[in-house]
C-alpha cells in the first residue's frame, strides 16, 4: 500500500508540474520587437518625417531646419519610438515640454500628427494591436506638447 500511495504521489507531483508548465503564459515579446526592431522604427520614423514635412498645417515646423538638425531630429524620434516601445535604444534628447514650448502647437496639430503616424503605421502594415500600442506609448506626450486649444 505504501508503495502504491507513492507511486501516485510521484505521478501526481509528475502532473502537476507539467500543468504548471502549460499553464505558465508564454513569454510575450515587446511591442519592439512585435514591429519589426531597430529597422522597422527607423523606416517608420522617415515614413512618418515625410508626411509630417509635407502636411499643408505641419510642414511649418520644418521651415529653414538645416541638414544638420533634421539628421538629429530623426534620431532622436528613433531613440525615443525604439524606447517607448521596449527596445535597447537610449532617449539623449531634451525633454518634450522644453522642446515643445513656444511652437503653439494646437490640437488640430495633434490630431493631424495622430493622422499622420496613423498613416504611416498602415503603411507598414503594422497590426491593428500594435498600431494602439505604439499610439498609447505616445499619447502620453500630449499634455507635454500641446499649447493651444
Amino acid at each position: 500500500m505504501k508503495k502504491l500511495l507513492f507511486i501516485l504521489v510521484i505521478m501526481l507531483a509528475g502532473a502537476g508540474a507539467t500543468f504548471a508548465q502549460q499553464a505558465k503564459p508564454a513569454e510575450t515579446k515587446s511591442l519592439y520587437q512585435r514591429l519589426g526592431g531597430y529597422d522597422a522604427v527607423a523606416a517608420v520614423t522617415d515614413d512618418f518625417l515625410g508626411r509630417l514635412e509635407k502636411s499643408k498645417t505641419l510642414g511649418r515646423f520644418f521651415v529653414g531646419v538645416s541638414d544638420d538638425s533634421a539628421i538629429k531630429l530623426r534620431q532622436h524620434i528613433i531613440d525615443f519610438l525604439c524606447l517607448a516601445t521596449g527596445g535597447p535604444c537610449k532617449y539623449g534628447g531634451r525633454d518634450m515640454k522644453v522642446v515643445h514650448t513656444g511652437l503653439e502647437i494646437t490640437e488640430a496639430d495633434w490630431d493631424e500628427n495622430v493622422k499622420l503616424l496613423k498613416e504611416t503605421l498602415a503603411k507598414f502594415q503594422v497590426p491593428e494591436k500594435e498600431q494602439g500600442e505604439v499610439l498609447a506609448a505616445v499619447s502620453g506626450l500630449k499634455k507635454d506638447i500641446v499649447e493651444k486649444k
